[in-house]
Formats: C-alpha cells, sequence, structure tokens
C-alpha cells in the first residue's frame, strides 16, 4: 500500500520534476508509514530515484509510449495503482501531467487536487494546502475519497535526498486502443524549458523591438535561465508564442522570475505569482508589476541589463 508516484522523462532522462515529486512522495510516505514505488516510463537509468526515497520502481519500457499520449499514460498509471494497492498517487503540475491527472483520477474513482503546495497538514481526513484564485489566495482541501491523487507545483517543495535502497522491476501494462496519433512533436533543443525552469528571464514591449533581444538571452545564458516574454510580444510576432507567460499562456512557478520592459496586467502576474521571487526592470515607477516584485529597478533596460550582465560574469569568474 504504497504511495505512488509518476515520475517523468524526456529523452530517457528524468525531469527535475520527478526528483521533486519523488521528494515529496516520500514526505507524505513517512507520514503514512509506508513506502514509496514509483512508475518511470522509457527511462535509461532508474538509478537516481533512489536517492529521493523511491523503494521500488516499476519501469514501463514500451515503443507506444514513447511520445506522450493522456490516455495511454493514465492507463499505464493507473494499472500501476491498482497493482501495489495504493491510496495516494503524487504526480506534478507538468503540462502532460495536466492532461492525465483527470482520466487517472476517472480510472482510479480518486479525488484530484492541482496546484499543492505542501506536504498534507493532516492525513485523516487527507488535507492538502493548495493555491487558489490564480495564486493569490490559499485553501485548504480535503479529500474524501479511497484513492487520492496529489497534483505537487513546481518548485513547490523543492529537491529533497533521502536515500534509500530501490528495487527495479519491469512492469508491463496492457495499453487501450487510441484515437488520437502523435504524428511529431517539435521542441527547442537549445534552451531550458519554461516548465522546469528554476530561473526565468522576461520581457515586453518596453524592449522596443526583437532586434533588442540578444541581451535578454545573454542575461539568460549567464543565470542558465528561460527566457520568456509578455502577450503583447509574442502577439507582434517579435518572439514565439511558446515564450509567452501569463494567464493565457504559460503559468511559471520559478524560484526567481525577472521582468525587464514589462507594465504587470492582471494577466501576467496571474500567470507568475507562484514564482517565489520576482525582480522587476521598467522605466516608469508607477507600473502596476512593482506592487507585485519583492524588487525593483526603476531604470533604463538598455542601461540596467548590461551592466547587470557584466557584474554577473565578474562574479562566476571570480568564483570559477
Amino acid at each position: 500500500m504504497s504511495v505512488l508516484v509518476y515520475t517523468e522523462s524526456e529523452n530517457g532522462k528524468f525531469k527535475k520534476t520527478a526528483f521533486e515529486v519523488a521528494s515529496y512522495a516520500k514526505a507524505v510516505a513517512s507520514q503514512l508509514g509506508t513506502t514509496v514505488t514509483a512508475v518511470a516510463i522509457n527511462a535509461a537509468d532508474t538509478s537516481a530515484l533512489a536517492s529521493y526515497g523511491v523503494d521500488k520502481v516499476l519501469n514501463i519500457s514500451n515503443s507506444e509510449l514513447e511520445k506522450f499520449n493522456a490516455k495511454s499514460y493514465a492507463s499505464a498509471i493507473s494499472q500501476a495503482a491498482k497493482q501495489e494497492d495504493t491510496k495516494v498517487v503524487v504526480v506534478s503540475q507538468t503540462a502532460d501531467s495536466k492532461y492525465l491527472a483527470p482520466i487517472l483520477a476517472i480510472n482510479l474513482e480518486a479525488g484530484y487536487v492541482s496546484n499543492v503546495v505542501e506536504t498534507p497538514s493532516n492525513t485523516s481526513p487527507f488535507t492538502v494546502k493548495r493555491t487558489a484564485f490564480t495564486n493569490k489566495a490559499f485553501n485548504n482541501t480535503t479529500i474524501n475519497t479511497d484513492v487520492k491523487i496529489v497534483g505537487v507545483s513546481n518548485n513547490a517543495y523543492g529537491l529533497v535526498e533521502n536515500s534509500a535502497s530501490a528495487t527495479s522491476e519491469s512492469f508491463s501494462p496492457s495499453l487501450p486502443t487510441n484515437g488520437v496519433t502523435v504524428e511529431s512533436v517539435d521542441k527547442a533543443s537549445d534552451k531550458v524549458s519554461i516548465a522546469d525552469a528554476e530561473v526565468v528571464v522576461s520581457a515586453g514591449r518596453g524592449l522596443k523591438g526583437p532586434e533588442n533581444w540578444g541581451m535578454i538571452e545573454e542575461l539568460a545564458d549567464v543565470l542558465g535561465a528561460a527566457t520568456a516574454c509578455s502577450k503583447p510580444v509574442s502577439d507582434l510576432g517579435w518572439r514565439p508564442h511558446s515564450e509567452h507567460v501569463g494567464q493565457t499562456g504559460k503559468p511559471v512557478a520559478s524560484n526567481l522570475y525577472i521582468a525587464i520592459g514589462i507594465s504587470g496586467a492582471i494577466q501576467h502576474l496571474a500567470g507568475i505569482n507562484a514564482s517565489k521571487v520576482k525582480v522587476v526592470v521598467n522605466t516608469d515607477p508607477e507600473a502596476p508589476f512593482f506592487k507585485a516584485a519583492d524588487y525593483g529597478v526603476v531604470g533604463d533596460a538598455f542601461e540596467v541589463i548590461p551592466q547587470l550582465i557584466e557584474k554577473l560574469k565578474a562574479f562566476k569568474l571570480a568564483n570559477a
């Protein structure tokens, strides 16, 4: 009756979120006095999971699961949950997991709570804290179903090493017939993913044009960050829509979010409120973003950012 955790991987390698949800699952398992079983799909090496408290790995190797399909993945995970007689399933809040979690909930007749930020405050009844109203508030939600599914917000719990002696065994679920076929997946291979990034450097119309994005990319490169933009920027075609963050774009829950030349419309703030530290650079001291920021710089981005890059490079060099 172990806690089951779905550990996402890509191209055979685990994502950072896999280790975060494993860390969370270990904490929940400790509260319940049980163990952690991980479901890994087409992962080349599962040994790293043991460092984050996983006791057993159900390793699924299936060519039909090379490309993500929510129905197939949910079916595989639900079969693993039933085999292990698990009562708590932990998933991340990546785009893929958000798609599969509701289907998984139907398969297991389970209650599903998304955007969870802490371990259960009570296990009987099972109560978790989650964000609400586009990250402007929190609520405590009780799951009353026999099986419970917890979606952990990215970067909410963090990575907690807790070494275990994990065993690994092959698991071969039967897969449903699908009416959806994934023809291809196009991804930028040379950039940090917004979903996985701990640091995001974002810019808006204050950059005045796409030709000025070089310094944004340079700052992101120095920080090992993902690049992002506001909705007007993507609408103008200055940056790809895949970089648009906000309520109508991609949500961001990074440890550090740097907003450059972005006024801070309510839709943008709703999408980045889950970020832990927000830094704003803007020429307008009355920009709404300053009210939501932890740190603010009133100044011209074309003067501030090059100096920031220079200082960061010098710091990295001195500490190399």
